[in-house]
């Protein structure tokens, strides 16, 4: 963290990146002295509103964080920014996006926790577009114009007032991460859905674990974290009861995991709805159980299995560069054998959600665990949405967005092989089955997987 006396010492000559948060409430003209060098500026967590008109002086500026601020509108000044290709104004109070404010190589926009209404019709000339985050807003329809953003590979729509799916959706060729939980057409589809059973989709979701308080654990060390919510170990405390969760027990002191969600949206959606999924989904062996719910008032959460040390995190998240694509730890390989064996666990994973309606909506390699014998533990729901309300024409619509996903991991997997050419036909054989899942070839993930055992068996 950088401090605005630092800057004006000359501390930071040449520096590439700068952090400041000092409450600020006008822009330090001092930063223009980096403008040859500066290329990530992070002014989150200040009292700003306003830019200066001369921002594009800062000419080799790429990525912009001004989160948790107090701006009303995104400026125009940043549509002559000549680098500026990711821009951040999180939990802001934007409710104007104005037409044509954006530098035309953005590829990265940030919006999530604002009260934007609308969007312009201009959104849709950014071709680079390739990550939208809109999740915690008002918005009540998307500009047609989005389709043509075929770019496009993420967005979150979670926690808006969509009155219906967005059909422009349907019409980006590579659009392979959505969520879209916590908009009215959501909601609506739940509760038609469960109507038979004189029941809401939360309603018979809640009935469906066992209901803990927090009084009742104790949390110890942090395991992880996400955009919904903190991962503890924990144990039951002695002033806790055993609970018998279906044919298991959680007895006085176990060991268990305890994810606390954050605040009331994140850049996925509500936690509720993520809470929703986890409590829908039935046992799989690729999942990781979640054997109770929190619902203190001020708190809620879940009660997972603590996942055994031996277990790793497949993937890295995206950064600045990668955007919508995963990494790896410098060096890592996987055998073809160990790939094949990650590709049917998540397919097999991924049958199981659709089959309870579910989308995943991160199908990631940093949201799988896995041993060194290629076991998989996958999970983190905050974007997953049930989507068995929509017409049968949406729900595969969704279900081969997700077969894209399953594709483009399947490609990072396929990129650290340790030996490509070690059984060449082989590996062409997969190379061939995640081609058709990016281009649309497969429709239902029973086609993949059933595609998938054809392709080890032959």
């Amino acid at each position: 963290m950088h401090t605005l006396a630092q800057l004006r010492s000359g501390a930071f000559k040449n520096a590439t990146r700068l952090t400041l948060t000092d409450n600020l409430t006008q822009f330090p003209t001092e930063i223009f002295d980096l403008a040859d060098t500066l290329e990530t500026l992070d002014l989150s967590n200040n009292q700003l509103s306003q830019l200066p008109e001369d921002l594009p002086r800062l000419h080799q500026l790429k990525h912009l964080f001004l989160n948790n601020n107090q701006f009303e509108s995104v400026p125009e000044c940043l549509q002559d920014c000549p680098s500026l290709d990711l821009i951040s104004f999180k939990s802001n109070r934007v409710r104007h996006l104005p037409e044509n404010a954006l530098p035309k190589q953005t590829r990265w926009l940030i919006l999530t926790d604002n009260q934007l209404k609308e969007l312009p019709n201009s959104l849709g000339n950014h071709a680079r577009l390739q990550k939208l985050m809109l999740a915690g807003n008002q918005l009540t329809t998307l500009p047609d114009s989005l389709e043509k953003c075929s770019q496009l590979q993420l967005i979150r729509l979670s926690a808006n007032q969509l009155s219906q799916f967005p059909k422009c959706l349907l019409a980006l060729p590579n659009l392979a991460w959505v969520a879209f939980s916590g908009n009215p057409f959501c909601r609506n589809a739940e509760a038609t859905q469960h109507s038979a059973q004189s029941s809401t989709h939360s309603n018979l979701t809640n009935a469906s674990r066992p209901t803990l308080s927090l009084e009742h654990i104790e949390l110890h060390e942090v395991l992880g974290q996400g955009a919904s919510g903190v991962i503890h170990r924990a144990s039951m405390s002695t002033t806790a009861n055993t609970l018998t969760v279906s044919s298991a027990q959680i007895d006085q002191n176990e060991q268990v995991a305890i994810k606390l969600f954050k605040g009331e949206v994140t850049s996925d959606g509500y936690p509720q709805d993520e809470l929703h999924a986890n409590l829908l989904l039935g046992a799989h062996p690729n999942l990781v159980e979640v054997l109770a719910q929190i619902t203190d008032a001020e708190q809620s959460g879940i009660v997972m299995n603590l996942i055994p040390d031996h277990y790793f995190n497949l993937g890295l998240p995206p950064d600045l560069v990668s955007c919508t694509r995963d990494r790896f730890v410098d060096g890592m390989t996987l055998t073809l054998d160990d790939i094949v064996k990650i590709a049917v666990s998540m397919a097999d994973a991924l049958v199981h959600l659709h089959t309870h309606q579910l989308s995943h909506g991160d199908v990631y390699a940093h949201n799988i665990l896995i041993d060194d014998q290629a076991n998989v533990l996958f999970g983190d729901f905050g974007a997953s949405t049930y989507y068995g309300g929509l017409t049968e024409e949406l729900q595969q619509a969704v279900q081969q967005i997700e077969i894209r996903a399953y594709g483009w991991l399947l490609d990072d997997l396929l990129s650290i092989c340790d030996s490509p050419n070690a059984n060449s036909s082989y590996f062409k054989s997969l190379v061939r089955l995640q081609k058709a899942c990016v281009q649309d070839n497969i429709q239902h993930f029973t086609e993949l997987l059933k595609q998938l055992k054809q392709t080890i068996a032959s």
